[in-house]
């Protein structure tokens, strides 16, 4: 894998983001939803801005932490800034595989092997979930919709911390894993993956992080809840409520449909619990508030992922961060 390699990726889901992005621009009556766009309040797009980078902020924090935790404590806090933000880059790659990025960065400048860090990245999503399904806890008991997609979602979640805390069914794991014949020779990788996942998904550690995941994605759905004030709902607290069940109801659904960045799983979600739930009745208005908090959110993401991307191309270019050399800083 090199970096070339992992922009074309990019580029591709990019591609096919702007593709769901006219389909759902059509479905919506595109003259309509023009007239919607052009009486949104544009004033508030900077504060949407700020609790989108607010979320990006305290994420980084729980992955410097994390490092921490799995002690690698020292990491200088500007590398590891730029190794978190090339990893924003990733989130539009399949099931955010690309994000393993942030693990190869790390190996090649500290020497940290992948089996260690990767556990990081998998942690963060998990802790970033489990916020997810608290924000959304509200308008799970008001309208009763939602449990089929989010109940299966949040016991995987449980079963992967229960299995990475026993130590007796991880080793039962690895001991099924050692008699394959084509992968028994990485179990090593394996081993260091399940301690760093044991020390990752400890009680202390993961209320903290859970208890940073609930503050930094509440950002996010107050960037919600200003879109569809900006579009012109009434800003009652029922509206706040809404914007957090269907913002994390919307981010799981994409995250467990493994598309790209959630493409068309999370925006047909987003527009269509709008509707479902009566937030709007207008099909243009919901298909506004989904582009506005996509672009917001995602596709900020994306391309402030993209400069920590550059900044990684320019030091890495043509290296393979797969191979076995990984100079360390």
């Amino acid at each position: 894998m090199t970096i070339r390699s992992l922009t074309r990726t990019l580029l591709l889901s990019i591609g096919l983001g702007v593709l769901v992005i006219f389909v759902l621009s059509f479905s919506a009556d595109a003259p309509r939803l023009l007239r919607v766009l052009a009486h949104f309040e544009w004033q508030l797009l900077p504060a949407i801005f700020g609790l989108t980078l607010l979320n990006y902020s305290l994420r980084f924090v729980k992955w410097h932490y994390y490092l921490g935790v799995i002690g690698v404590s020292d990491v200088p806090l500007a590398q590891s800034a730029m190794i978190f933000v090339a990893g924003l880059s990733m989130v539009i790659t399949p099931a955010k595989v690309g994000e393993l990025l942030k693990a190869y960065l790390l190996r090649y400048h500290h020497g940290t092997p992948i089996g260690t860090s990767a556990p990081v990245i998998v942690a963060e999503r998990l802790t970033d979930g489990v916020a997810m399904v608290i924000l959304a806890s509200a308008g799970l008991i008001i309208y009763g919709v939602g449990w089929e997609m989010l109940i299966p979602i949040a016991a995987g979640m449980a079963v992967v911390i229960l299995v990475s805390q026993h130590r007796g069914v991880a080793r039962w794991g690895l001991d099924l894993i050692e008699r394959l014949p084509l992968i028994s020779s990485r179990v090593y990788h394996l081993e260091a993956a399940v301690e760093s996942a044991r020390q990752l998904f400890r009680a202390r550690t993961l209320i903290l992080a859970i208890g940073i995941g609930i503050i930094s994605w509440s950002g996010e759905a107050l960037a919600f809840y200003l879109v569809l004030t900006a579009l012109g709902l009434p800003a009652e607290p029922i509206l706040a409520v809404q914007a957090a069940f269907i913002l994390a109801t919307a981010t799981l659904v994409g995250a467990a449909s493994m598309l790209p960045g959630g493409l068309a799983a999370a925006e047909g979600s987003l527009a269509g619990l709008l509707l479902l739930l009566g937030v709007t009745h207008d099909p243009s208005v919901a298909a506004a508030a989904t582009l506005m908090i996509r672009f917001a959110t995602l596709w900020l993401g994306v391309a402030v992922g993209m400069i920590g991307l550059l900044l990684a191309a320019s030091r890495l270019h043509g290296v393979d961060l797969t191979g076995d050399s990984s100079p360390a800083s």
